[in-house]
């Protein structure tokens, strides 16, 4: 077999294999990417890239590694659900940066977070004013929680008794890129009929409709293909 087959072949199967791998280990790969998993990441990327061009490697070899690798990561995130020291140890603890409006720079230097990373993450938060925090803890993936002053929060219906309305579910896609979804209406007790008597009161089609969603509320948003808009502000 010529060798750019073989590379392509071994590409195509690598992102099988990395795609497997991620499916095993779940989603916290990405959406928790603690230091662990940052290491054990970079290491399977590693080994799929070896795996899809240095066809001088033995392909089995590759795929034992790699096997070892998904299966040593997946038996530490058992151990890690099971034994508190264990996640402890894995992952880390956050650390608090701000307490009551005053850095703790000890903290701060342990963990080599600079003033400047500090400063632009609280920004991030939309706060400008360290006064103003009342806690800043690091969390173990790098992100900055953060809990403002009383008298800095936002104003909520609940501080000023304001009645609400209950929402009991979360939105509902009924309609995507043209097509009825009807997995979500049999799920929520609606009918299509019904679907049908909200599109013709607003004289659609539903391959007229990019999306349409039920909001909590009860309101249907419905974005079409034409949307009438004479100059985009999007537009290159």
């Amino acid at each position: 077999m010529p060798e750019h087959f073989e590379v392509i072949i071994r590409s195509i199967c690598t992102f099988g294999l990395l795609l497997i791998g991620s499916k095993i280990l779940g989603k916290q790969t990405i959406a928790q990417m603690t230091l662990f998993d940052f290491i054990a990441t970079i290491a399977m990327g590693a080994i799929a890239a070896n795996l899809g061009f240095n066809t001088n490697i033995k392909v089995h070899h590759l795929l034992l590694s790699f096997s070892v690798f998904v299966a040593v990561v997946y038996f530490i995130s058992l151990m890690s659900l099971k034994n508190k020291r264990a996640r402890k140890f894995f992952a880390g603890d956050p650390t608090i940066v701000i307490q009551n409006g005053k850095i703790l720079e000890n903290n701060m230097k342990k963990m080599r977070y600079t003033l400047d990373y500090l400063n632009q993450q609280l920004r991030e938060k939309g706060v400008f004013n360290i006064e103003d925090v009342l806690y800043a803890i690091v969390e173990v993936n790098g992100s900055l929680a953060l809990l403002k002053k009383p008298q800095y929060r936002s104003v909520t219906k609940q501080d000023l008794s304001i009645p609400i309305n209950l929402e009991q579910r979360i939105p509902i896609e009924l309609i995507m890129d043209g097509k009825v979804i009807e997995k979500n209406l049999k799920q929520n007790n609606l009918s299509q009929i019904w679907l049908e008597r909200e599109l013709n009161k607003r004289k659609l089609k539903v391959d007229e409709v990019v999306y349409a969603v039920l909001a909590a509320n009860g309101n249907i948003y419905i974005d079409t293909y034409k949307d009438n808009i004479i100059s985009p502000l999007d537009k290159e």
